[in-house]
């Protein structure tokens, strides 16, 4: 099994670095091949040039690499922060750059992006972990979780990912050393079913 693993948070010793270590360290230890990547850490740039779009070429060595492990990978695993009801910047660029033509999907012949696409990975399984400050009944019955729907619709069901999930950490900023570790032994009990997928 290989597996995916993007981190976004800037900050080195956040929770979300925590789950991003938890993650890679029980995957290797079931002998998965672990593809991980801090992109602030890495410098990624987030930003899609005028050169890329329209293109399914790229100059970004960073951006070949992320899209050449991507294809490879049958495990996708995202940790992020709630940010705005969004990932951050950083993730997005991520998203914009390397889950794109002719990496991830294309569209039919003679199909200028406007049909169906076309999915290209053989990912079988992805996850998300998000951090908030939010307040579930707040994040849901408010904003309408968004989160959700970015990653449920938006990213997995356009590449016809359907086996996932999503889980949400909070309140972070309130949150005990116990709580913290009761979290990431969450995180390893996934890993090891995931290993048994």
């Amino acid at each position: 099994m290989k597996a995916s693993v993007i981190l976004a948070h800037p900050y080195p010793k956040s929770f979300n670095n925590a789950i991003y270590q938890t993650v890679v360290d029980s995957l290797k230890k079931n002998n998965v091949v672990v593809y991980g990547h801090d992109l602030y850490k890495e410098n990624f740039q987030p930003v899609l040039s005028e050169s890329e779009l329209g293109t399914d070429q790229s100059e970004d060595i960073l951006v070949k690499q992320y899209a050449r492990e991507l294809v490879d990978s049958d495990v996708l695993i995202f940790i992020h922060p709630n940010w705005w009801g969004q990932p951050p910047a950083i993730l997005k660029g991520y998203i914009d750059r390397v889950i794109r033509p002719p990496y991830s999907y294309d569209f039919p012949e003679n199909d200028s992006g406007g049909g169906l696409p076309i999915a290209k990975l053989d990912i079988k399984y992805a996850i998300v972990y998000n951090t908030a400050n939010t307040d579930e009944n707040r994040e849901l019955n408010y904003f309408g979780d968004p989160l959700e729907n970015i990653w449920g619709k938006c990213v997995f069901g356009f590449l016809g990912i359907n086996d996932y999930h999503r889980k949400m950490f909070r309140i972070i900023a309130d949150s005990s050393e116990v709580d913290r570790k009761n979290w990431l032994d969450e995180v390893k009990t996934d890993m090891e079913k995931l290993c048994c997928f």
